[in-house]
């Protein structure tokens, strides 16, 4: 199960009688800060939702977690939770968490560190989403990246409200693709790295590039695609961005993520 999507958080708007933004992308960064829990959305005060999201963060852990699970060591745990939720998106390795963690005076073994995370996993708070060599052929251990299940958790529990759009819009592409029934994997070229690679039965395969903006210049143009022209096979590559206008590049497939979201495509 997983929360909204873009076009159902849309559809939901419209099913409670609330207002939808004529800009698209307007409606888009909404979507990343408010995030697709059903019952958000009837909230038009950002202070509202937040408390909304607060409370749902709170009973996942008095319900699924305490109720089900004995945790000892409550302080590193919900350490452990808040790093991860802050860190979203970025490489985590438990040598790396163990560090940081260590820093603040947490000092717990690898194996407690495991179980923690596999609980957050379980209550469908995170998702791990691993690296996978396309020259070898075989997975990579050790370097993967956890996504929410939905962003509210890491608005609702940081005073921050700024989108860093780069881990958000892989974490929305990330959801969206599993909702639509997608496995997905991080992708390693040699030194590069493709940020999804989608796989959906026998015969769906794509790979997914995310970007906030190719416009800056040439050079963040070329790193973008760089990955994609690398990958020599057939099967379909996208570069999808919040709001660039469109191009066409060695077949490479470009599109902006809230029309992308909004129309309900596929890959």
């Amino acid at each position: 199960m997983f929360p909204l999507t873009f076009d159902e958080f849309l559809g939901m708007k419209g099913f409670f009688g609330k207002s939808i933004a004529a800009n698209i992308v307007d409606e888009f960064d909404q979507y990343l800060r408010g995030g697709g829990f059903p019952k958000a959305v009837q909230y038009d005060s950002a202070d509202d939702r937040r408390t909304y999201i607060e409370s749902v963060v709170a009973e996942i852990f008095k319900k699924d977690i305490r109720r089900r699970i004995k945790i000892r060591n409550l302080s590193a745990f919900q350490k452990v939770q808040t790093y991860l939720i802050n860190n979203f998106g970025a490489t985590t390795s438990l040598d790396n968490l163990l560090e940081e963690l260590d820093k603040t005076g947490t000092h717990i073994k690898r194996e407690t560190l495991n179980r923690y995370i596999g609980i957050l996993k379980d209550a469908k708070i995170l998702y791990e989403c691993n690296r996978f060599d396309l020259k070898s052929r075989c997975s990579v251990r050790g370097e993967q990246k956890y996504y929410l299940s939905d962003l509210g958790f890491y608005f609702a529990t940081n005073t921050d409200n700024r989108i860093n759009y780069g881990p958000a819009l892989e974490n929305v592409i990330y959801t969206y693709a599993r909702s639509h029934g997608y496995a997905a994997s991080i992708g390693r070229i040699g030194p590069l790295e493709c940020d999804f690679i989608l796989r959906k039965g026998e015969a769906g395969y794509a790979y997914v590039q995310a970007c906030m903006t190719m416009m800056s210049d040439r050079r963040t143009e070329d790193r973008e695609y760089a990955p994609l022209e690398k990958i020599r096979d057939n099967y379909p590559k996208y570069v999808l961005t919040r709001n660039d206008p469109i191009q066409q590049r060695n077949g490479i497939i470009h599109a902006n993520l809230p029309e992308f979201m909004r129309d309900g495509a596929v890959f």
